[in-house]
């Protein structure tokens, strides 16, 4: 082979080889940590506890609810506040799949939303973000109906 092409080789491995490390990260223990936070934060509504709620809510979290979206943690908090009034929930949520981005600082965290009697009548989709300090914060929500 030509030097030229062997040097074109050389700089291609080593501008490829950290794209093939980021690709072996074990996020595993991430994809826990998402996992917990969306438990913990469904068991918020399950504990009527609004505080430890809106503590999961980014700033600037965009929840999809209605005509038009809500935007930012105090409009969400809002908005969201009758739903915990009642001394029971009027839903409940759980992740079943939880992935997260192999750069560790994006997640999705999907699954069903049950009315009080058990039954599946719509579909969460959440995204969250690692924040600087270690906590998963939701930054945009969105709920979709169960097709019959």
């Amino acid at each position: 082979m030509p030097q030229s092409v062997n040097r074109l080789l050389a700089c291609l491995a080593l501008f490829l080889s950290p794209c093939v490390a980021a690709e072996t990260v074990d996020i595993s223990p991430l994809v826990q940590q998402v996992t917990d936070t969306e438990k913990a934060f469904a068991q918020s509504m399950a504990d009527r506890d609004f505080d430890a709620f809106t503590a999961f809510l980014s700033d600037e979290a965009v929840f999809f609810s209605g005509e038009k979206p809500l935007t930012g943690k105090q409009q969400i908090a809002d908005a969201w506040q009758p739903f915990f009034q009642e001394p029971d929930a009027p839903f409940s949520w759980e992740p079943q799949t939880v992935v997260v981005l192999d750069s560790g600082t994006l997640a999705l965290s999907s699954g069903p939303v049950l009315d009080p009697g058990g039954q599946h009548i719509a579909v969460f989709n959440s995204i969250w973000r690692l924040h600087p300090d270690g906590q998963w914060k939701i930054i945009f929500d969105k709920g979709n109906d169960v097709c019959e």
